[in-house]
């Protein structure tokens, strides 16, 4: 497999070199178009690369979730030395926690929380445009450039063609005939975390065709969605896909739940009511509490649509959203017809050997016909 793309890698840093202004940002509920239209890159901030979070165990305890010990970790370690700004939404308990801690102990110029609504009613989009006032404001402060209504809709219709490209590349895994595994796609949302935007829609434009005219995959021995707790690493999804397995789609927030939907727009918005609505309608993980029937039918809709065998279900240790909610997904998938291998995941992989056993026999089962 390809090398992902760094942390810290030559985009940013031709960024950097220009004068460019890089805003970290936590959870994919926070609306990447803002800090666009303000003139700065938005970065998603990973827990990759990371092999020691004891700091961030320290700060955070031992109870928090792995991924969020290790993104507070590379941010203590420096290996987001780049950032000038950082917003971090309200997403689960954890992401609060590396907040707090990253208010205390950051040395970035500017850190904004976001409240993001747990409903998606007529209030809480009134209440979420009110918050992405005040994060309008501080990205103006950050940037020195005000942001314009034709800035915001200029970034929507760049984001959403950002997803357009994204749908098209997780199509080119559909059929008898699929053209790009499930590594290759993780490492591609990825990308599009890490570097600008105009950029990467070039390239992946290029991909895509080059994709089209490649030999099929073969040799694999069952189609598999992946869904659960964040997954930012894509040697994990490499892992299932040495053992036979052939990761088809997935319900991962840094896999297809980053850009997906388009910001759609209704008549008598401001762009600003546009992306609120969009973004808490968005059907993305179970922090949101109106969305769990809805979330649960669409990820039952892609797996008819990718032709998928089983599912994977990972859980992060000690993750306070996915973990509940697998009781939940694990009865109706099994309703539905759709095997489930449940794991448990920390966010520094040292158990790969045992994550293979468990996904060659998966597989096997699968193709077996055995339940």
């Amino acid at each position: 497999m390809k090398p992902t793309i760094a942390i810290d890698n030559a985009y940013i840093e031709s960024w950097k070199q220009k004068g460019g202004k890089v805003v970290g940002t936590v959870c994919c509920h926070i609306p990447e178009e803002i800090i666009h239209a303000a003139g700065m890159l938005p970065v998603r901030i990973r827990g990759t690369e990371c092999t020691d979070d004891r700091d961030g165990e320290l700060w955070m305890t031992d109870y928090a979730c792995g991924f969020c010990r290790a993104c507070l970790q590379n941010l203590i370690s420096g290996k987001y030395h780049f950032l000038d700004g950082i917003v971090v939404s309200d997403g689960c308990m954890f992401v609060q926690r590396l907040y707090d801690n990253w208010k205390v102990i950051g040395n970035t110029k500017c850190k904004v929380n976001l409240n993001v609504p747990r409903n998606h009613d007529h209030l809480a989009v009134r209440y979420f445009v009110d918050e992405l006032k005040i994060l309008k404001e501080e990205m103006e402060k950050l940037s020195g450039r005000e942001i314009t209504d034709e800035a915001l809709n200029a970034s929507i219709d760049l984001y959403n063609e950002t997803r357009a490209l994204i749908r098209e590349l997780f199509s080119l895994t559909k059929g008898e005939h699929p053209l790009v595994s499930g590594t290759e796609t993780l490492q591609w949302t990825i990308k599009a975390m890490s570097m600008p935007k105009e950029i990467y829609n070039q390239e992946l434009k290029a991909f895509i065709e080059e994709a089209k005219g490649r030999e099929p995959i073969t040799g694999y021995g069952a189609r598999l969605m992946m869904i659960g707790s964040a997954v930012d690493d894509p040697d994990y999804v490499h892992i299932f896909e040495e053992h036979g397995g052939l990761i088809v789609t997935d319900y991962n927030c840094y896999g297809t739940r980053y850009l997906w939907q388009d910001v759609t727009r209704k008549e008598g918005e401001t762009p600003l009511e546009s992306i609120a609505r969009s973004y808490l309608e968005k059907l993305t993980c179970p922090r949101m509490t109106d969305l769990h029937d809805e979330m649960y039918e669409d990820m039952l809709r892609l797996a008819k649509e990718f032709d998928v065998d089983g599912i994977v279900y990972v859980r992060l240790k000690n993750c306070c959203l996915w973990g509940g909610e697998s009781v939940f997904f694990y009865d109706r998938f099994k309703e539905d017809g759709y095997p489930v291998l449940t794991l448990e995941k920390e966010e520094i992989t040292t158990n790969a050997g045992q994550v293979g056993v468990r996904a060659e026999a998966f597989v096997e089962m699968l193709e077996g016909g055995t339940d």
